[in-house]
């Protein structure tokens, strides 16, 4: 069974930089994409970025250039460097999971099969 554990959250002050991480384990095959999530209240679920099985990511725009998706296989997690924090990336952030054929990311959230718990970030101006 698949399972996502996120964390790395906390408060930080506008400017400073998080690393977040999310443990994967029980993938019976590598054809997922993997992505990193968030929301924030009142707000819907939105991706932050993406990485296919190829090494492909994409980002948002608003956190294009500033937050990093990378994924290391011999330690089994999938993290997401975050600098030049802004008060609106406050959220909770959720990995999550797709299988798909060849491990593409295709699709929006309602697609990702796995989820973590999520971790909070707050960042404060």
């Amino acid at each position: 069974q698949v399972q996502l554990v996120e964390s790395g959250g906390a408060s930080v002050q506008a400017g400073g930089s998080l690393r977040l991480s999310c443990l994967t384990s029980g993938f019976t095959t590598t054809n997922y994409c993997l992505a990193w999530f968030r929301q924030a209240p009142g707000n819907e679920r939105e991706v932050v970025a993406t990485r296919d099985k190829g090494g492909l990511t994409t980002y948002s725009d608003s956190v294009k250039g500033r937050f990093t998706i990378s994924r290391d296989y011999a330690k089994a997690h999938l993290d997401l460097q975050m600098n030049n924090l802004k008060p609106e990336d406050t959220a909770m952030y959720y990995c999550a999971a797709q299988p798909t054929v060849g491990g593409i990311c295709i699709g929006g959230d309602r697609d990702f099969l796995y989820w973590g718990q999520g971790t909070q970030v707050t960042v404060s101006a």
